[in-house]
């Protein structure tokens, strides 16, 4: 121990901050203490507090994506992403947009994964997209966003966003089935490595044809990728709820995007200005002349060039073809010539406006020129819209479609001349909205009439009267759906009369 002056006594022995500490007195010690504990303390604290933040953010994340792919513990947590809001009248900005009415998630354990290729055309696509859901929402699966067909005739690039609102499809069926954009990652990569099971599913099936002979495969492989949806479930023979679900996505849940939408409320509105209109589906298109076979109004360069395209297709297995014996058949779509002499006789106003939905008409305008002449208000897109409206829709032909659908909904009238997917689909649509007139030409019938009024054997007023005589009760009225149980091709298709779904007692 040593002394210094003043009788300040050093401890030899203490580190050498104490000897300073007592040198400088003792108010000047107590404030120096002070600020450096109060420094080390801030420093735990702000750790401490980084810390925690870490910790939480990483538990936000990890219930973001647990229902994808993280433990059931998480899963059962409520979700961190989407806090509860506690609205003040008194404060809430009346701009901010309404959260939309969202069902309730449905939970289920999960089965597997299903991932769908649709083939075919839009109306084609959406009566498959229809099926999976109801088989995946049966199976307890998971769906993924239904890929569409890219390789058809069409070759259209569209995404399944690029013509349906995805986020509303997704939502509106939480309570019905779990839906994702994309397999979770792991499966992904298992998908990579090969790691699934791919099959066309047959046609026409029940559900127990699904839950004995795909929910295995999904048990075991966990992915299963259905790569033709087309006609895949019966039309016939399902319970209530599965009938109610395919309707309630059909008109539900497959919303199409705004642009579309805006697009078709612009083209149904300019229609409405002048009065009344009738749509008409011709589907005098290159497409389904080849892969019908017929070819009533062709000449010698077309058939061949429609003969060599059928051939050249691998997907369409009927290659020689009677294009008169199909026809008589009554399994041709009609000419432009043939459908203005149907729609004369069935007394439609000369001067109302027609909208053809479709596609090229093959050979042209050339091939309208009868038609026009007795339908001088022949309205097409082309005709209507300005080329910029349209060029968001040039070369995708399902978002063209999509347009023409719902222009179709809208009219006073709807006439298909074949009854494809679209004719068959929108028939149903309109059903379902209060059976809107739709006149179901009888094809077999009327090209019998046709024949023998161009020979010469039928007057015209003979011709007329049984041409409105055979269609009285085609106007799209209720109905019950025709059952051939050994025959699901031949029955009546689902979606062009969804008797379970319809308010009117059919």
């Amino acid at each position: 121990m040593c002394k210094l002056e003043d009788g300040v006594e050093i401890d030899e022995s203490q580190p050498h901050w104490n000897v300073g500490m007592n040198i400088l007195g003792g108010k000047e010690v107590a404030e120096t203490m002070y600020l450096r504990l109060s420094h080390a303390r801030m420093k735990l604290w702000i750790l401490r507090l980084i810390t925690t933040l870490l910790i939480w953010i990483c538990i936000m994340q990890f219930v973001a994506v647990g229902e994808d792919w993280g433990p059931k513990l998480l899963k059962s947590w409520p979700s961190c992403s989407i806090p509860p809001i506690k609205h003040d009248a008194a404060n809430v900005s009346s701009f901010l947009p309404k959260r939309p009415h969202l069902p309730p998630k449905r939970v289920y354990n999960n089965n597997g994964y299903l991932v769908v290729s649709c083939n075919g055309g839009l109306n084609q696509m959406r009566a498959a997209i229809c099926d999976m859901v109801s088989i995946a929402r049966h199976l307890n699966i998971t769906l993924i966003v239904p890929e569409l067909d890219k390789t058809s005739f069409w070759a259209d690039p569209s995404d399944f966003q690029d013509i349906f609102d995805v986020n509303h499809f997704i939502l509106s069926l939480r309570d019905e089935v779990r839906i994702l954009k994309e397999l979770p990652p792991r499966l992904k990569r298992r998908v990579e490595r090969g790691m699934f099971h791919e099959l066309p599913p047959v046609s026409w099936s029940n559900l127990s044809y699904y839950h004995q002979q795909i929910l295995p495969l999904l048990k075991r492989h966990k992915v299963v990728h259905l790569n033709k949806t087309d006609a895949r479930l019966a039309n016939n023979g399902l319970p209530l709820e599965v009938q109610k679900l395919r309707c309630k996505v059909n008109f539900s849940a497959l919303r199409f995007t705004s642009p579309i939408q805006e697009l078709g409320r612009k083209v149904v509105g300019m229609l409405r200005q002048k009065g009344s209109f009738l749509v008409l589906h011709l589907r005098y298109e290159m497409d389904m002349l080849s892969f019908s076979g017929c070819t009533r109004g062709c000449n010698t360069n077309e058939i061949n060039e429609l003969t060599a395209m059928r051939y050249s297709n691998p997907g369409w297995k009927e290659k020689v073809i009677d294009p008169d014996l199909k026809r008589k058949d009554g399994l041709c779509p009609l000419t432009p010539e043939e459908t203005a002499l149907v729609l004369t006789a069935l007394g439609i106003d000369p001067n109302v406006q027609i909208y053809i939905a479709a596609g090229e008409i093959y050979g042209g305008k050339g091939r309208l020129k009868s038609l026009a002449n007795a339908f001088p208000n022949l309205v097409t897109k082309d005709k209507l819209l300005k080329p910029s409206d349209l060029s968001f829709f040039k070369n995708h032909s399902s978002q063209m479609a999509a347009l023409d659908y719902l222009v179709s909904l809208e009219s006073n009238v709807f006439v298909p001349t074949y009854d494809g997917n679209m004719a068959r689909v929108v028939e149903g649509h309109r059903r379902y909205l209060g059976f809107k007139k739709t006149i179901l030409l009888n094809r077999r019938i009327l090209v019998g009439l046709i024949d023998q009024y161009n020979e010469g054997t039928l007057s015209w007023d003979e011709f007329s009267s049984q041409v409105k005589e055979a269609h009285e009760n085609r106007v799209g009225s209720p109905k019950k759906r025709a059952i051939i149980s050994d025959k699901p091709k031949e029955e009546d298709y689902f979606y062009s009369n969804p008797q379970e779904c319809l308010a009117a007692d059919t």
